[in-house]
């Protein structure tokens, strides 16, 4: 899947340990391999398993240099794994560890727009800046989410036939805000939707894109790769 990957054109994998049992392998994973890095937290759907030696494991693992941001974390009220009142306790809880780490965060939202943004301006978490994750919303949340520092995240949805409003707000963010990502094993682009997602496969929602924002696909792979540095704190 590595090989596969390097061999569409990707430069860097981030692999994300959402849970307690994923954290060391997702950690081991990165360290095995140069272009490979970590994000490490825990889930909207776990915040219940949250306990005592939780933060204490996350803070002694994150400081490892090859994790480069903290999440994905949020808020989940589609699935709702974790009682609500739970999941907003934790996300506030982790954006405050983010920050005292000095890490960026990946935000998880679903079906939870105004709870999300309402949290992340009182926690002021554009200090952490970072990413929303499978951005899902409308273009006024793309908007305060930007001016909070935030990237916006374009998954393998933009591919899909039904996706024209999703589009339609993908064409008013501008370049220097957008990333593209694969959500791995899920929301496989077109032409493989339904198999498992894998990084090779971000190539066709970049190519998407370059077709939405009527720019080459080189000037998108350009630009995203970019700002994921940027936001990743990484050298080319």
């Amino acid at each position: 899947m590595i090989q596969r990957a390097e061999e569409s054109g990707v430069g860097y994998i981030f692999t994300v340990g959402t849970e307690k049992k994923d954290w060391k392998r997702a950690l081991e994973i990165a360290d095995s391999h140069a272009s490979i890095y970590a994000i490490l937290g825990v889930h909207p759907h776990n915040a219940k398993e949250i306990e005592d030696q939780t933060y204490p494991t996350l803070r002694e693992l994150c400081r490892s240099e090859k994790v480069k941001a903290y999440g994905e974390i949020g808020l989940d009220f589609f699935r709702n794994l974790s009682p609500r009142d739970i999941q907003l306790k934790r996300f506030r809880e982790q954006i405050g560890l983010a920050k005292e780490l000095g890490l960026p965060i990946v935000v998880h939202d679903r079906e939870a727009h105004r709870e999300t943004l309402e949290i992340l301006k009182s926690e002021e978490a554009g200090e952490s800046a970072g990413i929303i994750h499978c951005f899902s919303g409308d273009y006024e949340m793309a908007k305060a989410c930007m001016d909070m520092g935030f990237c916006i995240s374009i998954p393998g949805s933009i591919t899909f036939k039904n996706a024209e409003g999703f589009r339609e707000i993908v064409k008013k963010i501008p370049l220097e805000s957008l990333l593209v990502e694969t959500d791995a094993p899920f929301i496989t682009p077109e032409p493989f939707r339904g198999k498992r997602n894998e990084p090779s496969y971000v190539r066709y929602t970049a190519q998407k894109l370059a077709e939405v924002k009527k720019v080459s696909f080189e000037k998108i792979a350009e630009v995203t790769t970019e700002n994921a540095l940027r936001v990743y704190r990484l050298k080319a």
